[in-house]
């Protein structure tokens, strides 16, 4: 989807060579240009034309009305039609954005005005709003897979992985912090959009998916979606060529942590064509509010671009970047500030839940962070790695998987332990014990991943995760891991998560279970749920070329334990207790630790918590709750807690379950599997009380959106879920982000229509068929007509028997 997006925007920006703004001006088209230089093989084309910042772009079907809607350029008539759509990127002439920062996560709402520069002002077109959410370029450096003492950078572009040469990466080293950068993928979630057309106003909104039997008719592709991981699609229909669009989005996106910081990034790079023609001044304003939750003093570490501080309190940072110019910015924002101590250090946040929660019980959000000191021990480690080497992971997976499993090995001490076991239908193990991680097993562990593992075959996940569970113990100094990494869904998933549990309760120290999944085929909430039964992390990577930087990062995390069997004694006596995740994680050198959930009664002012360092000793510490004025903390955890309920309604196949995760999700704002974002719209001047129902409550009710399906005022989405695994496209072994469409019957007809006489007259010269025809006699013309006659009746037999089976 992302190249047949990229490709529709070149087409766009060749068609705009059709305008004409006078002899003075003369508008770019061309696309932007990296900051850094590089390799352009290594570099796709396609990815020059997507989205960078937020973006709205003209649907052309009909070239034949590009034109200044200003000024008529008339140039000659085009014949034909655009399909797919060709899309124009429109002239931008203002951008605001606001970010709140409530501890890990980040509420962006971007505020824009563009205009349909591109359209005759008397024809009309579909507009597409794009939206590109958490896009970093992150730079990791790292020498796996190369020789001793050469590193190589990493660019990631919209999930792709670009090299950057040794000599090009020399000039960023002074700027860089730190070798580990974390990466930031799917990790945001649209909230919510209001656009306002010279077609009407429009606002999303959630409703239950129960109540949409009548809109599944009207949900196409096009409506709305998420073009890749990170950018998502909005369509905003028949807009006035000349008129203006104001848009106003919303979205959520974590933050991300090293070394005591959190660090936001933001997509904010505009294309040199989205600038308007002629006199111009450009106004982007940024405003930027952090409350780091915490009792110690939040600093501003670094930020790409001039801010003007507002306020500084304790805990609160307020800034504001604001610039006029003839152009647009040409970087991404990114800004980082310091929350942590050097030492460990948490607290309680406690909040009497909002008047519309129909969760009456207290929210509590406990969080630990690790502090930043260079001393502290993490727990040995004895892991075990699962990878998945079924037909679909075959290149680029495999390969970005074994480079992350041996860059993680190769950070372990020579005291760590390992094994790797390689599954499809059969099991394939590196060893038959535990390794210890010396250089020469690392060696000898690349060498059995290239030579040995072939990807090829189905998946089983449960007879290697038992081999695995068998295989790990605890002892003296160490925690055992099980890293899960597979890209498919198998049909006993509950019996493997039900396995796990009853070989975790069995066990006094129980192994922590880490997921990893790649794609969207394999069940996700199955990953998640098998994580919380272990006490483990689960994470995801949506395409193959994202798989080795964010598994890599996943595994750091993961393994890189300094507390272990964390105990809050307030929460021990709580009433009606919920917790998110269902059972508390340890606490990673490279992440900070969050449980929310709810609780009836009252926690007292200051409670224990007590752990277990790397050395066996014993961790006490006495920490104090915090009343959370100012901080919406129900949407802080809405997400976590959407996802932990729903996997656990995968899980126990709870109804139950399922309506409240639907109830969460509409109150919050948060898009969840059991519900559906529609956008709906009014009328210049239409203010009907169906239009105010839906805008100006929390619920709905059916009546009314039957009556606006009827109306035609709704436009209903794609699924914004990430969805429960696909088991027959794991069957089929189709690669990560691989989507096969089935054609329809307008491309069977068209293709049995051409096929056979298509290749017939490919096997001849035109003019020569004509002046050998002209020589043979009247007989022998009706003889060849008939025979081609009959032979058009034949095919057309078989156009209508295909069609036929394909019905069946």
């Amino acid at each position: 989807m992302a190249e047949d997006f990229a490709k529709s925007v070149e087409l766009g920006l060749k068609l705009t060579k059709r305008l004409y703004y006078g002899k003075e001006f003369e508008p770019s088209t061309k696309p932007p240009k990296r900051q850094l230089s590089m390799d352009k093989s290594s570099l796709p084309s396609q990815e020059t034309y997507l989205p960078t910042s937020p973006m709205v772009y003209a649907s052309i079907s009909n070239p034949g009305i590009v034109d200044n809607p200003d000024v008529r350029s008339y140039q000659p008539y085009v014949h034909g039609k655009c399909k797919p759509p060709a899309l124009i990127p429109l002239h931008m002439f203002s951008v605001k954005v606001d970010v709140e920062c409530f501890m890990d996560v980040a509420f962006v709402t971007v505020n824009g005005t563009w205009r349909v520069h591109c359209v005759d002002g008397a024809k009309t077109c579909d507009c597409r709003l794009a939206i590109p959410m958490g896009n970093q370029i992150l730079l990791l450096l790292d020498t796996f897979g190369h020789s001793q003492g050469e590193f190589v950078g990493f660019s990631l572009l919209f999930g792709r992985l670009v090299p950057f040469k040794a000599l090009q990466l020399a000039a960023c080293l002074p700027f860089l912090k730190s070798i580990a950068v974390d990466v930031n993928l799917r990790m945001g979630s649209v909230l919510g959009f209001d656009v306002e057309a010279s077609s009407g106003s429009y606002l999303s909104q959630l409703v239950k998916v129960e109540d949409t039997a009548e809109l599944n008719v009207l949900i196409k592709e096009e409506n709305g979606g998420y073009l890749n991981p990170n950018i998502f699609i909005l369509k905003i229909p028949k807009v006035d060529g000349g008129s203006t669009l104001t848009v106003k989005a919303r979205w959520s996106q974590k933050l991300t942590y090293s070394e005591g910081q959190l660090c936001l990034s933001l997509p904010f790079r505009f294309p040199t064509y989205v600038t308007p023609v002629g006199q111009f001044l450009s106004k982007e304003t940024i405003i930027v509010n952090v409350n780091s939750c915490t009792r110690t003093e939040a600093l501003c570490s670094s930020a790409t671009h001039p801010l003007k501080e507002l306020s500084h309190g304790v805990s609160k940072l307020s800034f504001s970047y604001e610039s006029k110019a003839d152009t647009w910015s040409k970087t991404d924002f990114e800004f980082s500030y310091r929350v942590s101590s050097k030492d460990i250090h948490g607290g309680m946040l406690v909040q009497t839940p909002p008047s519309n929660d129909l969760d009456r019980r207290e929210i509590f959000t406990f969080y630990m962070f690790p502090g930043y000191s260079q001393d502290c021990r993490v727990f040995r480690k004895r892991a075990v790695f699962l990878v998945d080497i079924s037909g679909s992971m075959a290149g680029a997976p495999l390969e970005n998987v074994k480079q992350a499993v041996l860059g993680t090995l190769s950070k372990f001490s020579q005291n760590d332990y390992f094994n790797i076991i390689a599954f499809n239908r059969e099991t394939y193990m590196f060893s038959s014990s535990m390794e210890l991680a010396t250089q020469e097993a690392l060696e000898r562990a690349s060498e059995w991943f290239s030579s040995k593992l072939v990807a090829e075959g189905d998946t089983d996940i449960m007879l290697p995760m038992k081999q695995a569970l068998e295989m790990v113990s605890h002892e003296d100094n160490s925690i055992s891991f099980v890293f899960l990494v597979t890209d498919g869904a198998v049909e006993n998933e509950i019996d493997i998560c039900n396995m796990a549990k009853d070989s975790c309760m069995k066990r006094s120290a129980f192994p922590r279970i880490s997921t990893f999944g790649i794609g969207s085929y394999c069940n996700h909430y199955f990953l998640q749920m098998l994580a919380q039964i272990g006490k483990g992390h689960y994470d995801s990577a949506y395409d193959a070329a994202s798989v080795a930087l964010r598994l890599q990062r996943f595994l750091t995390v993961s393994s890189s334990v300094i507390l272990s069997n964390i105990e809050v004694d307030c929460l021990e006596h709580a009433e009606s207790l919920a917790l998110n995740p269902a059972s508390t994680q340890d606490l990673s050198y490279e992440r900070p630790l969050l449980v929310s959930g709810r609780y009836k009664g009252r926690l007292p002012e200051s409670f224990e918590v007590r752990a277990t360092l790397a050395d066996m000793s014993s961790f006490t510490t006495n920490l104090k709750r915090q009343e959370a004025k100012n901080i919406p903390l129900d949407k802080v955890n809405a997400q976590t807690q959407i996802n932990v309920l729903t996997a656990e309604a995968w899980f126990t196949g709870s109804k139950e379950v399922e309506k409240q995760v639907a109830e969460i999700s509409m109150q919050t704002g948060f898009p969840s599997e059991y519900t559906r974002m529609i956008l709906a719209r009014t009328e210049s001047g239409d203010q009907g009380s169906d239009f105010i129902t839906i805008q100006g409550k929390e619920a709905y009710d059916q009546k009314t959106l039957s009556q606006m399906v009827r109306c035609k005022k709704l436009l209903p989405l794609q699924s914004l879920g990430i969805g429960f695994g696909d088991l027959k496209k794991t069957v089929q072994n189709l690669p990560p982000g691989v989507t096969v469409k089935d054609p329809d019957a307008t491309d069977k007809i068209f293709k049995a229509a051409t096929g056979c006489c298509h290749q017939f007259l490919d096997r001849f010269c035109c003019m020569c068929f004509i002046q050998a025809l002209s020589t043979v006699s009247d007989r022998f013309v009706i003889t060849l007509s008939q025979i081609v006659a009959a032979l058009s009746c034949c095919e057309c037999l078989a156009c209508c028997y295909d069609l036929c089976d394909n019905c069946t």
